[in-house]
């Protein structure tokens, strides 16, 4: 199996299986002498272990991150040397079991399928390398890109569950963190608590939209024509395993205006020009504005649910299908720190591509 890596300076390679003894990245590009440590990389992982609330998957991970090389010690503390840097997180919480009446059905909505079409074999305690576990590399590996861009601000929200969209009057970065669904509405946060209940309940699942915030990007990262800046990020969070559809900006929202209400105008400002709105999400062709780069991602309802539902075998017999163990009834909760982390490394990426160019 290929293409398990991505970017170009920044190169990150993830490894392992959701049932398997472990998983984690490879991150080769990293400058040297940036301070790194364990507790910094965990901070990430926290925000995206599971078990954390009846929202999401009862599986119980620490998901304790270990740096087995890249760094030394030094007068300054831990840092990176320019060696590739290696991250493993340990399973400590499988049950393969789970999946043992379901090893010959395909999961419908799952890759159980096309995994077996393309190899001739397929894991389906978990769907190895197709698991949403597979995740918590990238997460690791976010945490390192977030140190290689220190000035950028990245943040991410669930701004849509089911056809239930956020109030963005209401929108309070301060209020992700209070509420076990990244929600920056705290009235539909509260709204939310209900709506995920009676769905767990029902043995179903939902889909949600995440969207990411990129702060104090500067004008000029990103490169025509194969290399733009939204081109990389729209493959990245596309490479988010569960997600169906990207946008940046006013996305799809952009078919439904004139060109005079699309087109963001500018002023002159001491810095530059001062743009008065940000269709464009902060990126003109492909190139970075100087604007927030905003990117948004949907994410389809889990497809391992309780409800029953038809598919067929390895032998072609039609048959039904209930999957039993421990998932998440919205899986797009646990995806706001992926999406975070997959928007830094695209941007750690671009900054030192821009670097390497422009020598600046």
């Amino acid at each position: 199996m290929s293409f398990n890596t991505f970017g170009h300076m920044f190169r990150v390679t993830t490894f392992g299986e959701s049932h398997g003894v472990a998983l984690g990245c490879v991150v080769d590009g990293c400058p040297p002498r940036i301070p790194l440590t364990v507790e910094e990389i965990q901070l990430d992982l926290d925000r995206r272990k599971p078990g954390q609330s009846r929202f999401t998957t009862q599986r119980q991970e620490a998901d304790q991150v270990k740096i087995l090389s890249g760094v030394m010690e030094t007068e300054r503390g831990q840092v990176t040397t320019g060696a590739p840097i290696a991250l493993m997180i340990e399973n400590t919480d499988q049950r393969s079991k789970d999946y043992s009446d379901i090893k010959d059905k395909y999961r419908p909505g799952h890759a159980d399928y096309t995994y077996e079409a393309k190899y001739g074999i397929r894991d389906y305690r978990g769907g190895g390398r197709s698991s949403a576990r597979e995740t918590a590399a990238r997460v690791a590996a976010g945490a390192v890109a977030r140190k290689v861009v220190p000035d950028v601000k990245i943040r991410a929200a669930l701004v849509q569950m089911g056809p239930h969209k956020i109030d963005r009057a209401n929108w309070n970065w301060d209020e992700v963190a209070r509420n076990p669904f990244f929600c920056p509405d705290p009235v539909k946060a509260q709204f939310f608590e209900e709506y995920l209940d009676d769905i767990r309940k029902s043995g179903s699942s939902i889909g949600a939209v995440i969207e990411v915030v990129a702060e104090n990007v500067p004008a000029g990262w990103g490169a025509p024509i194969y290399g733009k800046l939204d081109g990389d990020i729209a493959a990245a969070m596309m490479s988010i395993n569960a997600v169906k559809g990207v946008e940046i900006g006013a996305g799809f929202g952009a078919a439904e205006l004139r060109g005079e209400d699309n087109a963001d105008e500018m002023r002159h400002g001491n810095n530059g020009p001062v743009f008065l709105s940000n269709h464009a999400g902060g990126i003109l062709g492909g190139i970075s504005t100087g604007q927030a780069v905003v990117a948004r991602f949907a994410v389809k309802p889990t497809s391992s649910i309780l409800t029953p539902r038809r598919t067929v075998d390895r032998s072609g017999a039609e048959t039904d299908i209930v999957t039993k163990g421990r998932h998440d009834p919205c899986v797009g909760i646990r995806a706001v720190p992926v999406g975070e982390a997959m928007m830094a490394c695209v941007l750690a990426d671009h900054f030192l591509r821009h670097r390497g160019q422009n020598g600046a």
